[in-house]
């Protein structure tokens, strides 16, 4: 299971500006423009061999320039019950704040790791005035200056000092399914039509966390885990910030998972939720399936079922070689072939081409289809191979890698679609140097 980290604090201390600086990336830049897609403040970082998961919870205010306490309270509370771990950010320019001591007194209650960060370091001045915030009780600080980068490697060590290298969980092939989507759009009556009447087929596996329930489903000769996070309990006073406990949730499921299940809301339509959930599902690399439910509500025809495939498959796009199933989780319509589907799409997941055969139908296409030449320049690409990761990658090694275009990596992707069976799984192609 992956490991989560959250950077909480006050606002303007530079929260934003460390989760880019920590994920290598400017995906959480912000603007002071409303309705920033909601899934830029998470992100993946990579540190001494070890990966984690990064979230800025201050990207789920809903609005930033009209932060009340209560909201960061909220926040505190949802990263504490959430993350494996704490970033608690502070900043060296306006020294200790009434809002940071209320901040470190519900962390210091928190039994999860919590590294004390001073931003804003970046002379010996403020290294000096960054003693001060020893006084909120913890360990140890950690100086560092967002912007320029100063001090952020001495912190990612010993944030992934408190990961440890866990075992794949591979040793039976049974593939973990994790049911997510938005709220009310059907996870706890699939999970019931599953599991409701056959309780007797599902065993309760040890080592359950305790934010997902995890069961063994054994029945009609299929078997994997099922990751359900939709019957959880409520959090009392924070259940109405729905959005950011809900995309929490739902990263955890995904990262526990192998294969996930995206319950859509027919009624509703394949709403911007629902991407961005989708999103997180492919930047996981894991096997989806998307189960169009309700589908007994919608005033159907067969124009209807294609309208909607079109749709939905439009949003996704590039990403349309997935299963698209529409069900009626209420009256059990087509619930049990999703049972097949789930199989399948965790054989594509792990489906390995042998080198000889991958290089024998890739080169031919190559061949017939060579990339577009760039400044006069012919791109040779001379071998190919399956990478040994967990979700299905392909190396092409070639003389002038940095002269294919997207373009030509898609027309690459989809080829290998038409010619060998990754159905519901992202696939990454590089293009390397030989």
């Amino acid at each position: 299971m992956g490991h989560i980290v959250a950077i909480v604090g006050r606002p303007n201390v530079g929260k934003s500006t460390l989760f880019n600086r920590l994920t290598e990336g400017r995906e959480a830049i912000t603007d002071k423009i409303s309705g920033v897609t909601r899934d830029r403040h998470y992100g993946k970082t990579l540190w001494n061999g070890k990966e984690f998961t990064l979230i800025d919870t201050g990207g789920y205010v809903t609005r930033p320039e009209d932060v009340f306490e209560e909201e960061i309270r909220k926040q505190v509370f949802l990263a504490m019950e959430e993350a494996d771990s704490i970033i608690f950010l502070v900043d060296s320019e306006n020294g200790i704040t009434d809002l940071d001591m209320e901040i470190a007194g519900m962390l210091r209650k928190s039994r999860k790791p919590v590294f004390l960060t001073v931003n804003k370091v970046d002379n010996s001045q403020r290294l000096y005035d960054a003693n001060e915030f020893y006084r909120l009780g913890f360990k140890g600080i950690h100086p560092v200056s967002a912007i320029s980068g100063s001090g952020t490697g001495d912190l990612l060590d010993v944030v992934v000092s408190d990961i440890s290298v866990e075992e794949d969980r591979e040793e039976e092939n049974v593939p973990a399914v994790a049911i997510v989507g938005r709220p009310n759009s059907g996870k706890s009556t699939l999970i019931n039509t599953l599991l409701g009447k056959e309780r007797h087929i599902t065993t309760p596996l040890a080592g359950t966390t305790r934010d997902t329930t995890r069961t063994r489903f054994n029945a009609f000769g299929y078997r994997f885990d099922l990751i359900d996070t939709a019957g959880l309990r409520k959090k009392g006073k924070v259940s109405d910030d729905l959005e950011f406990y809900s995309v929490m949730r739902s990263i955890r499921a995904i990262e526990s998972s192998d294969v996930c299940l995206l319950v859509v809301d027919a009624t509703r339509g394949f709403e911007a939720q629902d991407m961005n959930i989708l999103r997180l599902i492919i930047r996981n690399r894991k096997g989806v399936l998307i189960l169009v439910n309700k589908w007994d509500l919608v005033e159907k025809d067969s124009l209807t079922l294609k309208r909607t495939t079109e749709i939905i498959l439009g949003k996704t796009a590039p990403f349309t070689d997935v299963p698209l199933l529409f069900i009626s989780a209420l009256h059990k319509k087509r619930v049990f072939d999703i049972l097949e589907q789930v199989m399948q799409v965790h054989a594509n997941r792990t489906r390995k081409i042998g080198t000889p055969v991958l290089n024998k139908k890739m080169l031919a296409v190559i061949s017939a289809s060579p990339p577009p030449e760039v400044k006069g320049k012919r791109v040779r690409i001379k071998y190919v191979a399956q990478l040994p990761t967990h979700a299905p990658s392909f190396a092409f090694y070639c003389n002038l890698p940095q002269y294919i275009r997207e373009s030509y990596r898609r027309f690459i992707e989809k080829k290998i679609r038409e010619l060998f069976d990754f159905k519901g799984v992202p696939i990454q192609v590089f293009f390397r140097e030989k």
